[in-house]
């Protein structure tokens, strides 16, 4: 069953007004027809059976009919992600959203070669994976920062999985047993952190340092295998 993003609020007997784009996807693309039903969520008051009530010239409107879940919360866990290739950057949003993430984090670091992307195109990819998905959340992805600078405003209740390739650390699935609580993975890139910022790393009492293995992993590749560990050892995955 098609499941839309929206954010309206969602209750008994309501009716929600999709975005123009929403209405051309479903009534030119899916063909949804008068009647027929569709699921909807908007991260706080759970999933709901719709129908597809009135289709016009500019639009659609939904007519909410029953609650199908009630709304969960997601492992709090965000991913910090330097800024990479485009399309590897793309794919790791979107396999963030999979993997359960609440937030992706954009970062700047010394070896990043762009500092800008478009983040509304981010957030977009990761809106259509938490449909496909079933999440009942979207995780947000929040426009580059400098690591320094993140690091600076750090929550000292999260903790940092620092994925460093640099050797001579433990397994992440060792470093990760017992962890509870709200958490980060680091993931860095091309070329890997400096000298300067993987000493800084490697000093912060909220870091935790762990490795992926013997082989040099691709962004995209740590992010996923990182995540994964995680969930395997502290997330919903248990």
């Amino acid at each position: 069953m098609i499941r839309l993003y929206v954010d309206q609020p969602l209750s008994e007997g309501g009716r929600v007004e999709p975005t123009s784009d929403q209405a051309r996807y479903l009534t030119q693309v899916m063909r949804l027809k008068l009647g027929e039903d569709l699921l909807v969520f908007n991260g706080h008051d759970g999933e709901w059976r719709a129908s597809l009530a009135e289709i016009g010239k500019r639009g659609c409107i939904l007519a909410l009919e029953e609650q199908t879940r009630e709304q969960t919360v997601p492992p709090d866990l965000d991913l910090l992600v330097a800024l990479v290739k485009r399309n590897r950057l793309e794919t790791i949003v979107e396999k963030a959203a999979e993997l359960g993430c609440r937030r992706v984090r954009l970062v700047i670091t010394n070896r990043t070669n762009a500092d800008h992307t478009r983040v509304d195109r981010l957030q977009a990819i990761a809106t259509e994976a938490a449909e496909q998905t079933g999440r009942l959340d979207v995780p947000e992805v929040v426009a580059p920062q400098k690591l320094d600078r993140l690091l600076d405003s750090w929550d000292q209740g999260r903790f940092l999985l620092f994925c460093d390739e640099g050797g001579g650390t433990p397994p992440a699935l060792e470093a990760l047993k017992g962890a509870s609580g709200p958490w980060a993975v680091l993931i860095g890139p091309e070329g890997g952190f400096d000298d300067k910022e993987r000493g800084r790393l490697r000093n912060e009492a909220f870091v935790t340092v762990a490795g992926l293995g013997p082989r040099i992993l691709r962004a995209d590749t740590a992010a996923i295998a990182a995540l994964s560990l995680w969930q395997a050892s502290a997330g919903d995955w248990r």
